[in-house]
């Protein structure tokens, strides 16, 4: 398949896919979508940013063409919120002028809402695992009717701990099925999941699924701690375009984001601590343009999809080598170039080698910066702060002639 328009599609799929510039399909998409509107099953392993989304979500929709009911006959399972959202807007862009309706359950939102939109006729579900699996338990949700599920990220799902969760909610499914599961990785847990549930697969496996795109440029910056923020505004000021931080912690995301704003740049963050109203918020206004930098710790890795981010900074390296993978993978998207930067300090070699070896890739050492200082701003905030810092020793402590006697005076008394 060389273009969409070879698919045998309703009319006004085949509008909104030329409305939304989806003109040739991606590798993924032009191997996995035949056999879907097929009926088969499907198992594909492709990196991040190949444009898996679509794969699933046009041949799903064209099942739904003409098709009515009040229980959802579509669900898609989606290992966080961020990403289940953007999946819905993925289906609602291409489902205009359909009649098919599309509904998120997710946790950290009002459930009266989702359950009201389920009750009056979604036709597809998408779901994270933790969610869906309390509507069962209390009976709010009735999947009988399903007949294609999606398991979306599903190396994702299970490194997150979903596996129980899925295992509950495919027995509620019914044995006939179709069944698409779409991974960035394969491994054994993912295998055993296909082994359990996924029927006489058609399996579609594009390019190496164990190292980053080829269109992403990898540096790595070997900057001491204290620098590695001078550092990050030096390139915001060199290189064009939007830019996504990962840091290991929520606190070092606030810090990074805050101390972002000292330079004069506007930066928005987004983390676990974080509301869903706030998280909507700060990705928003990242897609949108209003805030260049975005702030994320790894609940963020898998669940941004944003076109044209720029540059992915490691400000901390990640826990294991396969997060590299899925960090990086947010830039360099549908052969698009782009660029992440790693910053590790000295003592941090071992672990730069270790995910040199385990992902068989290279990062190339760039130079750091002789020349980096603290920022007017940030220096200042900290003699502002200085003073209240006195302040508030001389309440605990007295003046500071009075902490001098009494230091004498207790050291004539050792005496």
């Amino acid at each position: 398949m060389n273009s969409f328009s070879e698919l045998q599609l309703c009319s006004a799929l085949q509008s909104n896919l030329a409305k939304n510039g989806f003109v040739k399909p991606t590798p993924v998409q032009a191997r996995a979508i035949p056999p879907a509107l097929a009926g088969h099953d499907v198992v594909a392993t492709a990196q991040t940013g190949t444009g898996k989304t679509l794969g699933f979500a046009l041949p799903l929709l064209q099942s739904l063409t003409g098709k009515s009911g009040a229980s959802a006959k579509v669900m898609v399972l989606s290992p966080t919120r961020e990403l289940a959202m953007q999946i819905d807007e993925t289906f609602t862009k291409l489902a205009e002028g359909t009649g098919i309706r599309s509904t998120v359950v997710v946790g950290g939102m009002g459930e009266g809402p989702q359950l009201r939109s389920i009750r009056r006729g979604a036709q597809v579900m998408i779901a994270t695992p933790g969610r869906l699996c309390d509507f069962l338990q209390r009976k709010l949700v009735d999947l009988r009717g399903t007949q294609t599920v999606v398991l979306d990220e599903a190396d994702r799902m299970l490194d997150m701990g979903f596996l129980p969760s899925i295992h509950r909610i495919l027995k509620e499914l019914p044995s006939s099925r179709q069944t698409l599961l779409f991974s960035a990785t394969m491994e054994k847990s993912v295998a055993h999941l296909i082994a359990d549930h996924v029927h006489n697969p058609v399996r579609v496996a594009i390019g190496t699924i164990t190292k980053p795109v080829e269109e992403v440029d990898l540096h790595l910056y070997e900057v001491e701690q204290n620098r590695k923020l001078s550092l990050l505004a030096r390139l915001m000021r060199e290189e064009a375009g939007s830019f996504l931080v990962f840091t290991r912690t929520r606190h070092g995301a606030d810090r990074v984001a805050r101390n972002l704003g000292r330079f004069g740049f506007k930066a928005a963050r987004i983390h676990g601590d974080r509301t869903q109203g706030q998280r909507n918020q700060a990705l928003n206004g990242f897609k949108d343009g209003e805030y260049r930098v975005l702030v994320a710790t790894d609940v963020a890795a898998r669940g941004i999809h944003v076109d044209n981010i720029a540059q992915v900074v490691n400000y901390d390296l990640p826990q294991v080598p396969e997060d590299f993978i899925h960090r990086v993978g947010r830039t360099g998207r549908a052969g698009a170039r782009g660029t992440a930067s790693t910053f590790a300090a000295p003592g941090e070699r071992g672990e730069v080698a270790r995910i040199e070896r385990e992902l068989k890739i290279r990062l190339v050492r760039r130079e750091v910066p002789s020349d980096l200082s603290e920022p007017p701003a940030v220096a200042a905030a900290t003699r502002r702060a200085a003073p209240a810092t006195r302040a508030r020793a001389r309440r605990a402590h007295g003046t500071p002639s009075a902490m001098k006697a009494r230091w004498t005076s207790t050291s004539s008394r050792r005496k």
